[in-house]
């Protein structure tokens, strides 16, 4: 990226503000991870400074910044002891950034989608578990082994706790104050308002709080005085030379050493994560939310952990800490990253002997608060709350990193999720629908979207399960994947078993390679055998059922293609609807039927004429339908107008421009009694569509009444028995179906006569 686009005259001054900040916040917490990680401060500050500047330069991330991660720390202080040396393990770094240049060559930046989320938050929050307790002792001031050497989170060998106990017969009385004053300062800053949102970063004013206090022990209070041993020591350069000097070169002596190899792959993978999640969590956070190139991202950090390991500094990844920090201050481009990663290096080189002055207590302070983050009781409650399957695998990967090492527990991790994703799969691997098609039920079985040796069992259970005469319809649809050893079951049930039992067997959406053809037994739309052997009741029943699948979500499944098929050389439905006009009201739909199962009238307000009668009667007697259902529905428009006219001197032309709906407005009307005709806008709004709908209601009653009066060939077929008039009003908000009472059959039949 040349200059010119990455320094921008409208972005320059945020960018610069957000550096500042950002380096004030970095500044203690490289230092504090260092601290963490056993290893030299100095290579903290050495990857914080890689990581503004080398990996701020190769992203494309606008927001992300880089340099040493809390996340880092357990894997960085076990892997220091493991190789013996600090040197061995800065070659274990350089294999590390390898391996990820290679991940983001060949696109691996999906790598995290592969990681349970409950495994990713128990890992976090087992580093800050572990940060908690392996900082209490510094925070109290210990921060010497029995021999007198540092030892801020070496491994004890024997389990986390046992540090806390030793400490207890080496506290320094200052070192505690400045720890826990420091501590105290740093969660009350978060809950601040003014504090939180000032311009001074909270580990920035614990530093300086620290550097205060050890000043006045020095000069006030006897016993309390800070020793060199309880402060940050980083080397002090006179000149580049010597500051070049204090660099430390990886051991490639040990290139031969599986250990290293092992290690590198681990810090590769474990880094690589912790970025890749980061950078998603940045780019949301991002207020213009650009999206960063992950598998980009991964080439910069690798290439940032290939120099970090040859000079001397410990990995880096994107962090959430300061690239939220870089955001809130207002950052607008990687100009700020870059900005703290040469502050950082300045005062590195200018200012060492001021950071010498920093009390090792407030970093620990500083880090105890960060583990406080990680592994919050609010984690905790939301991972309870998201069920057994997500808090069982989140509690033991915590449970089992804080007891053995990051890849054993992470591994448990892993090992108990898919246990829980074989055992769901193993209770549940298809979805089981019981279908009353016209022709009868049928077992609907969706087969899941991988179907593996795993579900042989539960397959075969639902096969034993079929009665004599049974009908199992076998959804491949959504499948992408099926086993042979499953497919050589359904041919084996298909062609032997089935048969014998009198079961059928229908296929769908089986792929050609399974060489199972698509085949579909059952009866979905109406036949003439059907429709002669239903009587009005039994199709009222059927419509019945039908709106409840619609309003249930549960529609039947359908050949749509089959049924057109079928309905090419004849139709034979089961009932007449006539319904408004209004979009909402499909038929079909509400029904839920298929191709020639119904005819559909549709003429706003759902009123009679001689055409509709016409088109009523050739339904009945000429295609033989058994039902009449006629329709109004909810918030109806034209009778709405009809209500609204009915009290005014224009006509429906004057009023609505439409040249032809005057006779449809008069015979809404017809629904309205002379008391009613009254303007509707004085009324209270709930009041007006209350009325509106009963109108509507009045009007399908009306309907029903005017058709078995007006067609001798309707009344006939209703006092024969062959055919029933019912009314219902449709919900066009819940999609339910109030049929009419009293007007089934029988009823309907001594209207007519």
């Amino acid at each position: 990226m040349s200059m010119n686009r990455l320094v921008s005259p409208s972005t320059l001054p945020r960018d610069l503000t957000a550096g500042l900040v950002v380096f004030l916040v970095a500044l203690p917490l490289c230092l504090g991870i260092a601290l963490a990680s056993n290893a030299p401060l100095f290579s903290g500050l050495l990857a914080g400074i890689v990581g503004g500047i080398v990996v701020g330069v190769l992203s494309q991330s606008h927001t992300s910044v880089s340099g040493p991660a809390a996340g880092l720390t357990v894997i960085v202080a076990a892997q220091v002891a493991a190789l013996g040396s600090f040197e061995t393990f800065l070659l274990a770094v350089m294999i590390g950034g390898l391996i990820q240049i290679g991940l983001g060559l060949v696109r691996a930046g999906s790598l995290s989608a592969f990681f349970p989320s409950s495994v990713i938050k128990g890992l976090l929050a087992a580093i800050g578990v572990i940060l908690i307790l392996k900082q209490i002792p510094h925070v109290l001031g210990h921060d010497t082994d029995p021999e007198g050497e540092m030892s801020f989170s070496q491994p004890d060998h024997e389990n986390t706790l046992t540090e806390i106990y030793a400490m207890l017969s080496d506290l320094h009385p200052g070192a505690a104050v400045i720890g826990l004053l420091s501590t105290t300062l740093l969660i009350v800053w978060g809950k601040i308002p003014l504090l939180k949102k000032s311009f001074i970063p909270a580990p920035l004013a614990v530093v300086l709080m620290g550097i205060g206090l050890t000043r006045s022990f020095k000069h006030w209070v006897s016993g309390w005085e800070i020793e060199a041993s309880h402060m940050v020591q980083v080397p002090v350069s006179k000149s580049l030379g010597e500051f070049v000097g204090f660099l430390r070169m990886p051991d490639f002596s040990q290139w031969s050493n599986p250990a290293v190899y092992t290690a590198g792959l681990t810090i590769a993978i474990v880094a690589s994560l912790e970025t890749l999640l980061n950078l998603e969590a940045v780019d949301k956070l991002d207020p213009k939310q650009r999206s960063s190139p992950s598998s980009r991202e991964l080439v910069a950090q690798g290439l940032g952990n290939v120099l970090v390991g040859l000079i001397g500094g410990i990995p880096v990844t994107s962090v959430i800490v300061r690239s939220s920090v870089n955001i809130n201050a207002g950052g607008q481009t990687k100009l700020a990253t870059i900005v703290h990663g040469l502050l950082l290096l300045v005062s590195v080189m200018f200012l060492p002997a001021w950071l010498n002055l920093i009390p090792l207590s407030c970093l620990a302070a500083i880090l105890l608060v960060t583990g406080l983050k990680l592994a919050s009781p609010a984690l905790m409650r939301q991972m309870w709350d998201e069920g057994h399957y997500q808090f069982a695998p989140f509690v033991l990967t915590v449970v089992s990193i804080v007891l053995t090492d990051l890849l054993i527990g992470v591994a448990i991790g892993l090992a108990i999720s898919l246990t829980f994703i074989l055992s769901s799969n193993l209770r549940r691997p298809l979805r089981s629908i019981v279908e009353r098609h016209l022709g009868g039920e049928v077992l609907h079985i969706e087969l899941a979207n991988q179907v593996s040796f795993l579900n042989r069992a539960a397959l075969n259970q639902v096969f034993n399960s079929i009665p004599h005469g049974g009908h199992i319809l076998l959804d491949a649809l959504n499948t992408v994947y099926i086993d042979p050893d499953i497919l050589s079951m359904i041919r084996e049930f298909k062609e032997q078993t089935a048969p014998i039992r009198g079961v059928r067997v229908s296929l769908r959406g089986f792929r050609d390679r399974y060489k199972l053809c698509d085949e579909i037994q059952y009866v979905d739309y109406s036949t003439r055998e059907l429709q002669g052997l239903l009587t009005s009741e039994q199709v009222l029943q059927i419509l019945r059922e039908g709106n409840e699948r619609f309003r249930t979500g549960r529609r039947l499944t359908r050949d749509f293609g089959r049924q057109m098929q079928a309905t090419a050389v004849g139709q034979h439905p089961l009932a007449v609807v006539l319904s408004c006009i209004d979009s909402r009201t499909p038929s079909e739909l509400i029904f839920d039927l298929g191709l020639g199962d119904i005819f559909s009238i549709r003429i706003a307000g759902n009123i009679t004429s001689p055409k509709v009668l016409g088109s009523l009667e050739y339904g009945c007697a000429v295609a033989g339908a058994k039902l009449i259902v006629v329709i109004g529905h909810t918030q109806c428009g034209a009778v709405t107008a009809a209500v609204n006219l009915s009290g005014s001197p224009e006509t429906a032309e004057q009023a609505t421009g439409c040249q032809h709906l005057e006779s449809i407005i008069h015979e809404i009307q017809l629904s309205i009694g002379p008391q009613d005709c009254q303007p509707l806008e004085p009324r209270p709004e709930q009041e007006q569509a209350d009325f509106i709908n009963t109108v509507a209601r009045r009007n399908v009653a009306l309907s029903v009444e005017l058709i078995l009066q007006q067609s001798r060939t309707i009344n006939q077929l209703v006092r024969e028995g062959q055919l029933a008039v019912v009314g219902a009003m449709y919900d066009v908000v819940t999609g339910e179906l109030d049929f009419f009472p009293n007007q089934p059959a029988a009823t309907l039949s001594a209207v007519a006569r």
